[in-house]
């Protein structure tokens, strides 16, 4: 999970970029919301999966992958450089376990989300990396005075087709944030936050995927940034 540093860190890794003539701070301002959202599971130990093409993305959907630690194989499994253990709170809402990924050996396992029911504005931001660092902003507003609602931040990685040998676009999960959200008011709710870059990420592909979740795990918003030096992602879209 990421961690929670110094305000001054995260605030100069938002505004370094908002001062520099050739990158400003990348939101999801101005850009089309995904409708929903595919997760994908690659156990670490199967480089079959990485290399599978899998199932097709309809159109206004985003696909994530993550890669699950291998508990068999540890560091040696094939894709263990890349493996979060963030996944594995992820797969209880599915009824999946680590296990049950590793067992499959040919392509990644794939879950659908619902399209998200569009009851609020949720906004993320990102700066510049610093210090292994990315800041993050977070703004979430809704009508709806429900309680239990959640926050699921991602740091993924657009990844073009090719890379490392697969043979389409993916949005790597590169690290992860969940908040709980308090009861909503007036006012937006608003957070700021420096999520770590993990060893091997390449800052120039990282963009932010954000949604809120009532208690129920249904989607009520998705944003994402899209930043100008980012390659084509592995959305549907």
């Amino acid at each position: 999970m990421s961690l929670r540093v110094p305000a001054v860190v995260v605030l100069t890794a938002l505004l370094a970029s908002a001062a520099a003539h050739a990158q400003s701070i990348c939101s999801s301002d101005g850009q089309a919301s995904p409708r929903a959202v595919r997760e994908r599971f690659l156990s670490a130990q199967c480089a079959d999966c990485w290399a599978a093409a899998g199932s097709s993305v309809p159109a206004g959907t985003v696909a994530l992958d993550w890669i699950v630690p291998s508990a068999e194989q540890a560091d040696e499994a094939a894709l263990s450089a890349a493996a979060i253990r963030d996944s594995l709170e992820r797969l209880p809402p599915w009824g999946l376990t680590e296990e049950a990924v590793r067992q499959n050996t040919t392509a990644a396992l794939e879950r659908d989300h619902p399209p998200a029911s569009r009851q609020g504005r949720l906004r993320v931001a990102q700066g510049r990396a610093v210090n292994d660092y990315i800041g993050t902003s977070v703004q979430w507003q809704t009508p709806r005075r429900q309680t239990g609602q959640s926050l699921w931040l991602l740091l993924v990685e657009a990844l073009p087709a090719g890379t490392e040998g697969s043979p389409v676009a993916r949005l790597l999960v590169r690290n992860s944030l969940n908040l709980a959200l308090p009861q909503p008011g007036k006012k937006p709710w608003k957070e700021l936050r420096a999520m770590r870059i993990p060893e091997g990420a390449n800052p120039e592909r990282l963009q932010l995927l954000g949604w809120v979740q009532d208690a129920r795990g249904r989607m009520l918003a998705i944003s994402e940034t899209i930043c100008e030096n980012a390659p084509e992602s592995g959305a549907g879209r």
